[in-house]
């Protein structure tokens, strides 16, 4: 079951348009809540560290803040694409038991900010989507009869294969 976040009740309530920053991963375009972006980077590199989850391509220095990577391709069971010139860091906050959290999710591409309507927004299926349907927080229906997958981003970034993350030395940088 998905749950919402207040934010998102509220539009739900009003039948407001929420707005998603949508990217793209090899050649689908995903979308998340734009309220839990706190800013998108070009891609500059990573430092690995040992002993992370596969899906976490390292650390990168924000303002002096050690900040993890997760590889969404690999989070998402895919294969990575090649660092290109579009290559980007959507830096995210979502909250855990311990408090906010600050993480970068490497996407292949950033495209625009999406205004999509409570109504066109279909749950997420329970089979036949490319991504378990735990990670999606629906399906939005945008321009031409495409389609967007809306990640919830608190279950792509807070499952327990990241566990290891609120655990590690990085949680505890500021």
């Amino acid at each position: 079951m998905n749950t919402l976040t207040v934010s998102e009740t509220r539009q739900l309530a009003t039948g407001g348009a929420a707005q998603y920053l949508s990217f793209m991963l090899g050649q689908d375009m995903f979308a998340i809540g734009i309220l839990a972006v706190r800013e998108i980077l070009e891609y500059a590199g990573v430092t690995p560290v040992p002993q992370m989850p596969a899906c976490i391509s390292g650390v990168i220095n924000l303002r002096g803040t050690a900040v993890p990577v997760l590889d969404l391709a690999r989070r998402l069971e895919r294969a990575p694409s090649p660092i290109g010139k579009r290559t980007c860091i959507i830096v995210v906050e979502v909250d855990s038991d311990e408090g906010a959290f600050v993480i970068g999710i490497l996407v292949d591409a950033v495209n625009a900010v999406l205004d999509i309507p409570a109504a066109d927004i279909e749950p997420a299926p329970s089979f036949g989507a490319q991504v378990r349907a735990e990670m999606l927080q629906g399906i939005g229906k945008v321009q031409e009869g495409r389609f967007v997958l809306l990640l919830n981003v608190q279950h792509v970034v807070a499952a327990s294969e990241l566990a290891a993350l609120a655990a590690g030395p990085l949680a505890h940088t500021s």
